[in-house]
Protein backbone atom coordinates (compact mmCIF):
# COMPACT_ATOMS: atom_id res chain seq x y z
CA UNK A 1 0.00 0.00 0.00
CA UNK A 2 1.40 3.40 -1.01
CA UNK A 3 0.92 6.32 1.39
CA UNK A 4 0.75 9.73 -0.22
CA UNK A 5 1.80 12.56 2.03
CA UNK A 6 1.93 15.24 -0.64
CA UNK A 7 5.72 15.52 -0.64
CA UNK A 8 8.00 14.68 -3.53
CA UNK A 9 10.47 12.02 -2.51
CA UNK A 10 13.94 11.12 -3.75
CA UNK A 11 12.94 8.81 -6.61
CA UNK A 12 10.50 11.37 -8.02
CA UNK A 13 13.16 14.09 -7.99
CA UNK A 14 15.62 11.83 -9.83
CA UNK A 15 13.01 10.99 -12.48
CA UNK A 16 12.21 14.69 -12.97
CA UNK A 17 15.92 15.57 -13.32
CA UNK A 18 16.45 12.82 -15.90
CA UNK A 19 13.43 13.98 -17.92
CA UNK A 20 14.64 17.61 -17.81
CA UNK A 21 18.12 16.53 -18.90
CA UNK A 22 16.69 14.54 -21.80
CA UNK A 23 14.38 17.33 -22.92
CA UNK A 24 16.75 20.28 -22.74
CA UNK A 25 20.21 18.76 -22.94
CA UNK A 26 23.29 19.48 -20.84
CA UNK A 27 24.14 22.79 -22.55
CA UNK A 28 20.73 24.37 -22.21
CA UNK A 29 20.18 23.69 -18.47
CA UNK A 30 22.76 26.24 -17.15
CA UNK A 31 21.26 28.83 -19.49
CA UNK A 32 17.78 28.11 -18.15
CA UNK A 33 19.02 28.30 -14.55
CA UNK A 34 20.73 31.62 -15.27
CA UNK A 35 17.52 33.02 -16.75
CA UNK A 36 15.51 31.80 -13.78
CA UNK A 37 17.97 33.37 -11.34
CA UNK A 38 17.88 36.68 -13.22
CA UNK A 39 14.10 36.66 -13.20
CA UNK A 40 13.98 36.08 -9.46
CA UNK A 41 16.54 38.87 -8.89
CA UNK A 42 14.54 41.29 -11.05
CA UNK A 43 11.36 40.42 -9.16
CA UNK A 44 13.03 41.04 -5.79
CA UNK A 45 14.44 44.35 -7.00
CA UNK A 46 11.03 45.44 -8.27
CA UNK A 47 9.34 44.64 -4.97
CA UNK A 48 12.04 46.39 -2.96
CA UNK A 49 11.76 49.53 -5.08
CA UNK A 50 8.04 49.84 -4.51
CA UNK A 51 6.98 52.71 -2.30
CA UNK A 52 4.46 50.74 -0.28
CA UNK A 53 6.36 51.24 2.99
CA UNK A 54 6.61 54.97 2.41
CA UNK A 55 2.93 55.19 1.48
CA UNK A 56 1.95 53.37 4.68
CA UNK A 57 4.07 55.76 6.76
CA UNK A 58 2.46 58.75 5.04
CA UNK A 59 -1.04 57.44 5.69
CA UNK A 60 -0.21 56.72 9.33
CA UNK A 61 1.15 60.23 9.86
CA UNK A 62 -1.95 61.74 8.24
CA UNK A 63 -4.18 59.66 10.51
CA UNK A 64 -2.22 60.82 13.57
CA UNK A 65 -2.54 64.46 12.47
CA UNK A 66 -6.27 64.03 11.94
CA UNK A 67 -6.64 62.41 15.36
CA UNK A 68 -4.80 65.24 17.09
CA UNK A 69 -6.93 67.88 15.33
CA UNK A 70 -10.12 66.00 16.32
CA UNK A 71 -8.89 65.84 19.92
CA UNK A 72 -8.45 69.63 19.86
CA UNK A 73 -12.12 70.20 19.02
CA UNK A 74 -13.48 67.44 21.27
CA UNK A 75 -16.00 69.11 23.61
CA UNK A 76 -15.36 66.61 26.39
CA UNK A 77 -11.73 67.66 26.53
CA UNK A 78 -12.41 71.38 26.15
CA UNK A 79 -15.09 71.68 28.86
CA UNK A 80 -14.02 68.65 30.89
CA UNK A 81 -17.59 67.35 30.91
CA UNK A 82 -16.29 63.86 31.54
CA UNK A 83 -15.36 64.74 35.13
CA UNK A 84 -18.73 66.42 35.65
CA UNK A 85 -20.71 63.38 34.53
CA UNK A 86 -18.65 61.07 36.72
CA UNK A 87 -19.30 63.11 39.84
CA UNK A 88 -23.08 63.24 39.16
CA UNK A 89 -23.32 59.47 38.78
CA UNK A 90 -21.41 58.68 41.96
Amino acid sequence: MIHHTGWIGGPEIIIILVVVLLLFGGKKIPELARGLGKGIKDFKDATNESNIKNDIKDVASEINELKSSVDKINPKKIFKTDNYTKSKKG
